[in-house]
C-alpha cells in the first residue's frame, strides 16, 4: 500500500492533488507544529499583475502549538475578502459559473481550526479532480519518535509498504529509517504542463482553483506530472 503524509495546505496548487491521487491513502500530518505564513494558511491565485495571496486569518499561535489546534480569526472577515477577491479575478474564466458558487458556499461556512477548513476545501477539490484516495489524520495514532523516525512509525501503524514523498523533503529525510522499516520510498517529480490560462504569460506555482476555473472538467489532464517519481528504496 503506497501512503503519503502531508501537512494540510490551504486550496493548494495542483501537486499536493496529484500526490495524494497516486497514493492508496494520504494522511494529514495535523499533529506538528503550527508554522506561521505558511501553506497551512495561505496560497497564491493569478491576477492581472501576476500572483497576489489568499491569506486566512488564525488567532494568536502560541510556541509548539499543533496544527489541528489552530483556531480561525473570522473578525477580520477573511473569508468574505476571498470570496470577493476569487470572483474579481476569474469571473471571465471559462469554468467560473461551473464551481464558484459551492466554493462562495463553502467559504462561508465557519469552521473552527485551520484543519477543519484546509480538510472540507481539500475533500471538496479532490471531488472536482474525481480523487477517490483514502484520507486519515496522523491526530488519530499515538506516535513515538522525531522528524523522520516518527514519520516511519506513522506509517508502519497505517502498514504501508511504500512511502511517497514530495522531492524537496530528500535534502532533510533520514532514508535509513526506511531501509531498517522494509517501507518503500521514492520521492514526488513535479513536472507538470501548462494549461490555457487568462492573464497573460503562463504562472503554474498557483492554487489549483486557477486549474479548475480554467481547464474545467479537462483539469485531471494537467494535474498529472510528466516524469515518474524516483524511486530510492
Amino acid at each position: 500500500m503506497k501512503v503519503a503524509v502531508i501537512q494540510s495546505s490551504y486550496v493548494p496548487w495542483r501537486g499536493y492533488f496529484d500526490i495524494i491521487d497516486d497514493v492508496d491513502l494520504f494522511v494529514y500530518y495535523d499533529d506538528v507544529q503550527y508554522t506561521r505564513n505558511d501553506w497551512r494558511n495561505r496560497n497564491k491565485i493569478k491576477t492581472t499583475n501576476g500572483t497576489t495571496w489568499l491569506t486566512v486569518s488564525v488567532k494568536d499561535v502560541a510556541l509548539s502549538q499543533k496544527i489541528f489546534e489552530t483556531e480561525l480569526n473570522y473578525a477580520t472577515k477573511w473569508n468574505e475578502v476571498h470570496i470577493q477577491q476569487i470572483h474579481n479575478w476569474y469571473k471571465k474564466a471559462p469554468f467560473y459559473a461551473l464551481y464558484f458558487d459551492e466554493l462562495a458556499e463553502l467559504l462561508t461556512q465557519k469552521e473552527q481550526t485551520i484543519s477543519m477548513l484546509n480538510k472540507k476545501l481539500t475533500g471538496w477539490l479532490m471531488q472536482k479532480l474525481f480523487i477517490n484516495t483514502k484520507i486519515m489524520c496522523s491526530s488519530e495514532f499515538k506516535l513515538e519518535g522525531t522528524k523522520t523516525q516518527r514519520l516511519v512509525d506513522l506509517l508502519t501503524k497505517v502498514s504501508a509498504t511504500n512511502y511517497l514523498s514530495g522531492p524537496s523533503a530528500r535534502a532533510y529525510m533520514d532514508e535509513s529509517f526506511f531501509r531498517e522499516s522494509g517501507i518503500g520510498l521514492e520521492y514526488k517529480a513535479y513536472d507538470y504542463a501548462a494549461y490555457p490560462q487568462i492573464y497573460g504569460d503562463f504562472i503554474g506555482e498557483v492554487s489549483v482553483l486557477d486549474l479548475l476555473f480554467n481547464a474545467g472538467p479537462d483539469a485531471r489532464e494537467f494535474m498529472k506530472s510528466r516524469t515518474p517519481s524516483l524511486v530510492v528504496l
